[in-house]
């Protein structure tokens, strides 16, 4: 599996300690940007990357995305076919497992404005540690968000 890694300025302290937990765990890393912090960039330049890099493999490609909230940087991702991003900034911790299991979710959007580096590493250990769960309800539900994007 190849882990494609992507902020702006919001979440970039974040993705590089994010980065560099993956890289020790043994993961296959792909920095999709920003390279370095800078104000005045806008996400969409480096969340496309990650998530078009997703889309082409979904089965053996997830990606981390993050920004302030997560929210924009989950729905530029949601643009590309076989994209399946879903947020996370806290709370519920079975959450980030959970969407795997249930909705094969792909790409997981991180808030950096309110995870801490242990919370954020955690959601990240379960989102990439827990498999699809291939039932048969979650198998028929993606079906149908597939037949979704055939029509747009």
């Amino acid at each position: 599996m190849k882990v494609y890694l992507a902020t702006d300025h919001a979440g970039f302290k974040l993705k590089e300690k994010v980065k560099d937990f993956l890289i020790r765990e043994g993961y296959g890393v792909e920095d999709c940007g920003a390279y370095e912090y800078n104000e005045s960039d806008d996400y969409p330049d480096f969340i496309s990357k990650a998530a078009e890099a997703v889309s082409k493999d979904p089965r053996n490609n997830k990606a981390i995305i993050f920004g302030g909230s997560g929210q924009g940087e989950a729905i530029v991702a949601n643009k590309f076919s076989n994209v399946r991003a879903v947020v996370y900034y806290g709370e519920q911790e079975q959450m980030p497992g959970l969407t795997r299991e249930h909705n094969d979710s792909n790409i997981l959007s991180l808030g950096a404005r309110f995870l801490t580096d242990k919370g954020a590493i955690n959601a990240v250990k379960l989102f990439l540690a827990a498999p699809f769960s291939n039932g048969k309800r979650h198998v028929r539900r993606i079906e149908k968000i597939k037949k979704i994007e055939e029509k747009i």
